[in-house]
């Protein structure tokens, strides 16, 4: 019967194995040394923070109050200051709706009601010396920007545009828009044409971006930019051609097209 021997390994020769368990001993040696190194490193973090704990935890502790001071602050004074300003600038509000709807001396009379105010109410100059800091404060300077602007005042109304900030996708293009107006009203076309492109391309709607789109136009015009004119106007008809400033683009196109 034919019998098979099981297969092994045959033994390493002495050199051999000695070479392996000298490359043990020394991979041993290493991941040791390795070890005592972190070791060594642990220790020594933990000295210092040992040796640092008294500002570490003053630092922790400047960090927490200032979170908790922020808290407060919000839910304790800021809040209660967004209130309030909401409700001392109510009667300015009121003014101003009635002079838009207004004409004339009775229109500028509103204007300088919602402005400084009436009836022992505040105004909103008084809204922005009061709660500047706050969201209805930023929206007095918006409104009265547009006071200033219609009654004449031109460069009150520039100062307090430049200073509202918003994301609203109306108001934001209205503001930037409104300081291109009062820059042509000071004769500084220039200006003003920067202001409508920025207003043109702040938002992307119906409303305003046609508005100012011909504006920038009109201006560029003025200026003697047929190309800028032109391209402006195209624009309208391509992207805007149900918009009010449609209507008015073959009127100014052909005064491009001469410059050019």
């Amino acid at each position: 019967m034919a019998t098979y021997k099981k297969r092994g390994y045959k033994p390493k020769a002495k050199k051999e194995s000695d070479a392996v368990e000298e490359n043990f001993n020394e991979e041993e040696s290493t991941t040791a040394e390795v070890f005592n190194n972190l070791d060594e490193g642990a220790n020594k973090t933990e000295e210092w923070v040992s040796e640092n704990q008294k500002p570490i935890l003053i630092g922790i502790g400047v960090v927490v109050v200032a979170v908790l001071g922020y808290l407060a602050f919000t839910k304790f004074v800021q809040e209660p200051k967004e209130l309030d300003a909401a409700n001392d600038i109510a009667q300015a509000q009121i003014y101003f709706e009635d002079a838009l709807d207004a004409s004339g001396k009775a229109q500028d009379s509103l204007y300088n009601l919602a402005l400084q105010g009436g009836n022992g109410k505040f105004g909103l100059l008084d809204v922005i010396d009061n709660y500047g800091s706050t969201a209805t404060g930023n929206l007095a300077h918006y409104y009265a920007g547009i006071a200033y602007l219609n009654t004449g005042e031109y460069k009150e109304a520039i100062n307090h545009l430049e200073k509202f900030s918003s994301d609203d996708e109306i108001i934001a293009p209205l503001a930037k828009g409104a300081i291109g107006d009062a820059f042509m009203q000071l004769n500084q076309p220039e200006e003003a044409l920067d202001y409508y492109e920025k207003a043109a391309k702040l938002r992307k709607n119906e409303f305003t971006t046609p508005k100012f789109l011909l504006k920038a136009a009109i201006t560029a015009l003025e200026l003697k930019d047929g190309a800028k004119a032109e391209k402006y106007l195209n624009q309208i008809d391509a992207e805007y051609q149900d918009s009010a400033e449609a209507s008015e683009v073959a009127i100014y196109l052909g005064q491009a097209k001469a410059m050019q």
